[in-house]
């Protein structure tokens, strides 16, 4: 591969984030992590299927590393017995590209049935699916072309995901007023740990 032809990928990426949709979905979904998990004492269940799956997993840890409480739910796993893990008051936040995942799509009725009343937040390249039309607040990726030569593998809708995850965190820690103090008390450990600690020293 070329340096141009890493620059040409760069530059896809860069404007596929450049061109994410911003709406006031990014405020309405900031809104209910607050009201569901910092006034109603839930937490953040994210959830997604395979890559996607994997930046759930990675927004959960970032989630409860700044202040918010949050775990990841395998949609298969709660199938057999994880879906215990939620609680009154949680909020669920779903990955699906497609907006049509098996899986995510059988997890909120399997939550539901379990508690009714349950919110969850989406983030999907498709507004368009019942999954979509039904969720509290969606974020949508803006559905870019994935930079893989067959087109195929998420490439740059798991880039897209993982900034939107990114923009609900740092908003959210902007809506709580997180402090270094309060992140040194949850990341004690490593370089962060030290960094955060000199900051209100």
């Amino acid at each position: 591969m070329t340096s141009d032809d890493i620059k040409t990928l760069l530059k896809q990426e860069s404007d596929a984030i450049l061109n994410i949709p911003i709406t006031d979905e990014f405020d309405k979904a900031i809104q209910l992590i607050v009201q569901q998990i910092h006034l109603k004492k839930g937490k953040l269940v994210t959830s997604g299927m395979g890559k996607a799956g994997q930046i759930a997993m990675n927004i959960a840890t970032t989630f409860s590393s700044t202040g918010t409480p949050s775990v990841f739910l395998h949609p298969s796993e709660a199938q057999h017995g994880d879906l215990g893990l939620l609680q009154q008051n949680d909020l669920l936040l779903l990955l699906s590209n497609s907006g049509k995942t098996r899986e995510i799509i059988e997890l909120v009725q399997l939550a539901r049935s379990l508690y009714p009343d349950i919110l969850y937040l989406i983030i999907t390249a498709n507004t368009e699916t019942e999954l979509a039309k039904n969720a509290s607040a969606k974020l949508f990726t803006g559905n870019p072309s994935e930079v893989c030569v067959l087109g195929l593998s998420p490439t740059t809708s798991t880039t897209m995901m993982t900034v939107i995850g990114d923009i609900l965190v740092v908003g959210t820690m902007k809506a709580i007023g997180f402090s270094a103090e309060e992140y040194a008390k949850r990341h004690h450990g490593g370089y962060l740990g030290k960094k955060s600690r000199l900051l209100f020293e």
